[in-house]
């Protein structure tokens, strides 16, 4: 039996890296609006235009902040979970080719093209669901995740198709802010260290201090990372894709869901662009149905339909592959909850 106390602590340990984000981004608008802005600087039309273009970074910065811990993870449609009935008897089922070919038959109607190392179909028993494409189990949210990227500690949440755009734009709005508190406080951190900043600031001085080195070693971090993310947007791969290929029907394929960066920018951020730097949600399709690039085995005619999308620009992606009627997998497969990393 599971206890609430100790659970009740554990979901509280979680949100301790949001808290210590937060409690540092609310100490930085304290230090650059009241201790820079009010009292270090004395220009009164400096301190209007700096206010005025911080408060713009950090509306937004926080808004996108707040999407993507907030937005609820996206977990698979319903045609993809087994009933009782079906789960019962795959779990009986002593012979592990007979239990491979039943979810086979189960997943026959359902718009699949990824599988198992072994070339099974992918099935997760905690959930009891067949996963649909580029879907993992997270064990700290303890379900299924559609488009998982990564579980962030950071944002108490898993990042996937429901907030992966709010996760870009929190880390590129992230990378303004401290570039922008950086590259402002910078001429009053040489003033401290020249001893010219006032002495009424009294302990105001370290705060433009320090406020100036959080700032851009955050700016440093932060670098990295979104170039990395901008990188996996413009290839349409996943953190997980990136370390582990994903496995299709004709074999491994790390580009096997790169559309072109055109494309692959649209399935993130959607296709009316005005809305692209803003943290709402836009993302292409259902998390469930990708696209993916046309493969050099034509016998296998995966997704044609779904690359006319990419190649005419079509939203319509309801025709499933009626090829997946039947999968017989090597005998050594068995149905196992797919590791995850």
């Amino acid at each position: 039996m599971s206890n609430p106390v100790l659970n009740f602590c554990i979901r509280l340990m979680k949100w301790l890296p949001v808290v210590f984000i937060t409690l540092i981004v609310l100490w930085s608008y304290y230090a650059y609006v009241v201790e820079m802005c009010v009292f270090a600087i004395t220009s009164l039309p400096q301190k209007v235009v700096y206010l005025v273009l911080y408060h713009v970074f950090f509306l937004i910065f926080v808004w996108s902040y707040y999407q993507t811990i907030f937005a609820p993870v996206g977990k698979p449609a319903q045609e993809f979970y087994l009933s009782k009935a079906d789960v019962d008897r795959l779990e009986h089922e002593d012979r592990e080719d007979r239990q491979q070919q039943y979810l086979a038959q189960m997943a026959k109607d359902l718009p699949l093209v990824t599988r198992t190392i072994g070339g099974s179909i992918r099935y997760c028993e905690p959930c009891q669901l067949i996963k649909p494409d580029r879907c993992h189990h997270c064990s700290m949210c303890g379900t299924c995740v559609l488009k998982m990227d990564h579980h962030c500690p950071w944002v108490n949440n898993c990042v996937g198709y429901s907030n992966y755009k709010f996760f870009v734009l929190f880390l590129g709005y992230g990378l303004l802010y401290c570039i922008y508190v950086a590259g402002t406080s910078v001429e009053y951190f040489v003033k401290f260290w020249n001893k010219e900043l006032d002495d009424t600031i009294g302990n105001g001085r370290f705060h433009i201090l320090f406020l100036f080195f959080a700032a851009a070693m955050f700016s440093i971090s932060l670098v990295s990372l979104f170039g990395y993310h901008l990188y996996l947007v413009f290839s349409n791969r996943t953190t997980l894709e990136s370390f582990r290929t994903p496995m299709f029907r004709h074999g491994p394929d790390k580009d096997g869901f790169n559309l072109g960066s055109s494309n692959n920018l649209k399935e993130v951020f959607g296709e009316d662009r005005r809305l692209w730097f803003l943290p709402v949600f836009t993302s292409f399709g259902d998390g469930m149905s990708f696209p993916t690039r046309r493969t050099s085995e034509d016998s296998h005619q995966l997704l044609n339909d779904r690359q006319r999308w990419a190649e005419e620009g079509e939203g319509d992606i309801s025709d499933r592959e009626t090829a997946l009627t039947t999968v017989q997998p090597p005998g050594r497969s068995r149905v196992h909850v797919e590791a995850e990393t």
